[in-house]
């Protein structure tokens, strides 16, 4: 049986409640008004006549045994209805019987469908196959569209859904790129079909590394945080089975998925043996731009947590790097130590006492770029910071991002993807992204909010027309410069052309001077008259 756990069915339920509570008030007005009495015998008669001729008429079908089941089922998602109010932390479709199919389209931005019992992959018919036996679920009769078994005892398919799993359900452009998936249910006479390669006592999560994957908000929005939301409940006893499999993936974001799973990944596609689990999810859970929900999470996890795993995930690695660079100090040490005077290295132990606070700029080249970053460098440095300008590309190894980031206590950045690594950053810490013309919405949306709920010190510095490389393309009328929410109401493309890629910055260095005075003033307090504070 598939059950789609979709809004509209909840309204049709409490519409029907409705229904039935204004019969019960038109009956009690009915025969408070004194009718009945009025009534002549002769008419009641005829009435009661009619009554009967009804329920002859319409016995089988309230009696018949699809009808029941549709009522059966009605109280089942009017309860499951009244279970989720009760207890918001557990998702539809999380706990349903052996030998069901279950799907929930509620959400706009992805569909999740489980099958429990005997299920197992075709990836040559882009397939997952659930199995009933002959004796199995007690619901299977019940289900709309039933096929029996043939004169030949071949198995029949007992129902069918399709699944694109990916997170972004509402943008067809993208989803027409991602490979549909056939869950079918089927009743399996001789049990001879899709005999099991690897029989495997875990549950299986089944997700498309396509789409917008190579660019890394994506990568995390639509992939690695929805990914923990789906599995983290599992306790790493789930194995994840990809779409669109890319090996380079795999091996990037292979720390933070040997956190949420004890298992290799299997490619759906290149793996062409039956792999048979006795339960899976297809698709992923999401719940906003670069969040966890706590509220929508078993044992209440949130973005907190999340950052916690990465934590754990990134750590064994710097630990290894620190261990070479200290081996690499230790052996320069020694040959200083005859150059340098008692005074210098004196000196050197007094500035180590007095904690500077780190600033990370992330740099761009081409479109956003910040065109007098040098003097920005020069300028963060005399007011106080420990300054390092971070180049990141897609081969850097994020292991020493999540380092720099995990350690620094200020970042600087114009909006765009590179933003996301703010994920990297402890709670507590300041965020400062420099918002180009155009790019409100989208900087505090994605980057903004999210920030703050990871408990960082967000700073939104919105540029000024004059700090914009379009300031000297456009004239000051023109409505690029002076109405840049018009021209974003236009369409992406109008956004991506002319704000996205068409924009350098130049900042106004006594004007952004304000904001990164606060931010040093702020972590300077926490560092040194709370130490513990800072770690390593």
């Amino acid at each position: 049986m598939g059950r789609y756990q979709r809004h509209h069915q909840w309204r049709k339920g409490e519409k029907h409640t409705e229904d039935d509570e204004e019969s019960q008030t038109f009956l009690m007005e009915f025969a408070n008004s004194g009718y009945y009495k009025r009534t002549s015998p002769k008419l009641l008669y005829i009435l009661f006549l009619s009554f009967l001729s009804c329920s002859f008429i319409l016995a089988p079908h309230l009696f018949s045994t699809n009808t029941t089941f549709s009522l059966l089922y009605s109280t089942m998602v009017e309860n499951e209805g009244v279970a989720a109010e009760m207890d918001v932390n557990i998702p539809l479709c999380s706990s349903i019987s052996n030998g069901t199919i279950c799907c929930d389209r509620s959400s706009i931005r992805s569909d999740i469908c489980v099958m429990k019992g005997d299920v197992r992959t075709h990836s040559a018919s882009s397939s997952i196959f659930l199995y009933r036996s002959k004796d199995g679920s007690s619901l299977k009769n019940y289900v709309a569209g039933v096929v029996e078994e043939n004169e030949e005892g071949e198995t029949e398919e007992l129902e069918h859904e399709k699944v694109k799993p990916y997170t972004r359900k509402w943008e067809k452009s993208v989803m027409d790129t991602i490979d549909e998936l056939q869950l079918i249910a089927k009743k399996d006479a001789l049990g001879m079909h899709h005999q099991c390669d690897i029989q495997h006592d875990v549950p299986a999560v089944f997700f498309s590394t396509g789409g917008y994957t190579g660019n890394v908000y994506h990568e995390f929005n639509d992939g690695i945080m929805p990914l923990y939301i789906t599995s983290q409940h599992f306790n790493k006893k789930v194995i994840f089975v990809m779409l669109d499999y890319h090996n380079w993936w795999v091996t990037k974001y292979g720390d933070i998925l040997s956190q949420l799973s004890d298992y290799p990944p299997i490619d759906f596609s290149g793996d062409k043996r039956t792999h048979c689990f006795p339960e899976v999810t297809v698709g992923l859970r999401i719940h906003d731009e670069l969040t966890v929900d706590s509220s929508l999470m078993e044992g209440n996890m949130g973005i907190v947590d999340f950052r916690n795993l990465l934590d754990r995930a990134y750590w064994p690695r710097i630990q290894s790097l620190i261990q070479d660079e200290e081996r690499e100090a230790q052996e320069k040490l020694s040959a200083s130590l005859t150059s340098e005077s008692p005074l210098e290295i004196e000196n050197e132990v007094q500035e180590a006492q007095v904690k500077k606070p780190k600033l990370v700029i992330i740099s761009r080249n081409g479109s956003r770029a910040i065109t007098n970053e040098n003097l920005l460098v020069k300028m963060a440095e005399e007011i106080g910071f420990d300054v390092n300008v971070l180049r990141p590309d897609p081969t850097t190894e994020l292991a020493k991002i999540y380092r720099a980031l995990n350690a620094s206590d200020v970042m600087i950045g114009v909006h765009g993807a590179a933003m996301t690594h703010f994920l990297f950053m402890k709670p507590g810490s300041v965020f400062i992204q420099v918002v180009p013309l155009g790019t409100e919405w989208a900087a505090e949306e994605y980057y903004g909010e999210p920030a703050r709920k990871l408990g960082l010190k967000y700073i939104g510095y919105q540029i000024l027309t004059r700090e914009s490389s379009l300031y000297d393309k456009y004239d000051k009328d023109d409505p690029i410069l002076r109405d840049p929410k018009s021209v974003t109401k236009m369409g992406w493309e109008y956004t991506k052309k002319i704000y996205l890629d068409g924009q350098t910055v130049r900042l106004d260095l006594g004007r952004f001077r304000k904001r990164l005075v606060r931010a040093y003033d702020y972590m300077y307090h926490r560092l040194n008259k709370h130490p513990h504070i800072q770690s390593q």
